[in-house]
């Protein structure tokens, strides 16, 4: 077995019917995992199952609703014996405009999902199966929760909540179970089309590395933190970017 070989685990990728989700999915499938993809809709989680290679399993799952959760965890267990690893995707940015506009409908509902469905998630598969046999669990940040930007501070600040939550989690359920992050920047999805839909020559022109981000450049650093390769790594937040944070590299660059 290599080290990043994931014959025999299982995994669950919250939030998988499309994008980052459903490229984790097909790249732990693709390492040899069983894989559970969750989406709020039982269709569109069975339809991104249909897509796997490999034993995959489409289930109906709104992310913040408990029991729920607990269906799809005893449904996991049942259909595979174990979960091993973890992905908590689900994400959502209801809020666009200056912090102080945002009602607390849009707070609620942005925190909800972005970071209890991580925390209400790895609570019960902890309980249900990883803190006995130990596992990853990874949480899909972004570079916003590491920088600032306009419009979008709801959004960024529960993504800072989850990178510090993953920080304490790791702490806490240590040794057993490994706890990291990834952050990406902009990359090609339905839910950052805000992003780089209208103006995506600009975007990559102004990325250090020359383009946006695609799902699979994520896939594989998620594949990384769930395999043994990254078994001394917990707490950390893996930045996947392309190097925007650091600014419009075309003021940087010159001609060699």
């Amino acid at each position: 077995m290599t080290p990043r070989d994931l014959t025999g685990r299982t995994a669950i990728v919250a939030g998988a019917s499309r994008g980052i989700g459903l490229a984790a999915a097909r790249a732990l499938a693709g390492a040899g995992a069983n894989v559970v993809l969750t989406s709020r809709s039982q269709q569109a989680a069975e339809e991104a199952a249909s897509t796997i290679e490999g034993n995959a399993l489409g289930v109906g799952a709104h992310s913040v609703d408990e029991n729920q959760a607990k269906r799809c965890i005893a449904l996991t267990l049942e259909t595979f014996g174990s979960i091993d690893i973890l992905v908590n995707n689900a994400g959502t940015n209801p809020a666009y405009g200056p912090m102080t506009q945002q009602n607390h409908g849009q707070f609620a509902k942005t925190m909800d999902v972005n970071l209890w469905a991580p925390l209400l998630w790895t609570g019960l598969v902890a309980k249900a199966y990883m803190g006995q046999h130990g596992g990853s669990v990874i949480n899909t940040a972004s570079m916003g929760g590491l920088v600032h930007e306009p419009l979008i501070g709801l959004y960024n600040v529960s993504k800072a909540a989850l990178i510090y939550l993953t920080e304490q989690l790791a702490m806490e359920l240590s040794p057993k179970i490994r706890v990291n992050a990834i952050a990406p920047g902009v990359v090609r999805t339905k839910l950052a089309e805000a992003l780089w839909k209208e103006n995506e020559a600009a975007v990559a022109a102004a990325t250090p590395l020359g383009r946006i981000g695609e799902p699979d450049n994520v896939a594989d650093a998620i594949t990384f933190l769930a395999s043994d390769t990254s078994s001394w790594v917990t707490g950390e937040t893996l930045v996947i970017d392309g190097g925007q944070r650091f600014g419009d590299a075309q003021q940087y660059r010159t001609s060699l």
